[in-house]
């Protein structure tokens, strides 16, 4: 098994097979939401496709890390599964390196445009890690957070602090509406 995806490889041995284990740190991936080392195996096989220059990956990771909770800001496990399916395509003459192509047929969504002809497997892998993080991370859908006052954690204990029921500045409308209930009544 190989390391990194060859598409000169596939043209000359034909389908190739895909696997590795990788630890990433958190810093490798530039999310604060990651807590800890990440540790992700990939497999991966890549063929030719229909198009000239188009290459098919298919394949599934899996990982696991801790990621700190958009809510309450405590670690919690994720450990996800993913599949993935992706068509490489030659980057278009016109476009710049790091300029992005424009989409403009659903088919395009799993399509990734190269201008190196190979790829390591362990930046792959980065790239399903950064799929798969949720954009606001929750250690539970029921998660209660943390008191905007005094700080604590609402899902481990209560504190007395004072719930505010409105936002203070509607408050003139507030007064405006209070106003017209009592006209009404006259």
């Amino acid at each position: 098994m190989h390391d990194i995806i060859s598409f000169d490889r596939i043209d000359k041995y034909g389908p190739q097979e895909y696997s590795g284990t990788y630890t990433v740190a958190p810093g490798e991936l530039d999310r604060i939401e990651v807590a800890e080392t990440v540790n992700i195996t990939i497999q991966a096989g890549a063929e030719k496709g229909d198009l000239p220059g188009e290459y098919i990956v298919d394949g599934s990771s899996t990982f696991s890390t801790a990621l700190s909770c958009s809510r309450c800001a405590e670690a919690y496990p994720f450990a996800p599964s993913s599949t993935f399916h992706v068509r490489f395509r030659p980057r278009p003459e016109t476009s710049v390196e790091d300029e992005e192509v424009e989409i403009t047929e659903e088919e395009e969504l799993d399509v990734e445009y190269y201008s190196e002809r190979e790829m390591p497997l362990r930046d792959f892998a980065i790239e399903q890690i950064q799929l798969s993080i949720p954009m606001k991370p929750l250690c539970d859908d029921k998660c209660l957070g943390l008191c905007p006052q005094c700080g604590v954690n609402r899902n481990r204990e209560g504190c007395s602090c004072e719930v505010s029921t409105g936002d203070e500045r509607w408050g003139a409308l507030r007064d405006l509406r209070l106003e017209l209930a009592k006209k009404r009544e006259n």
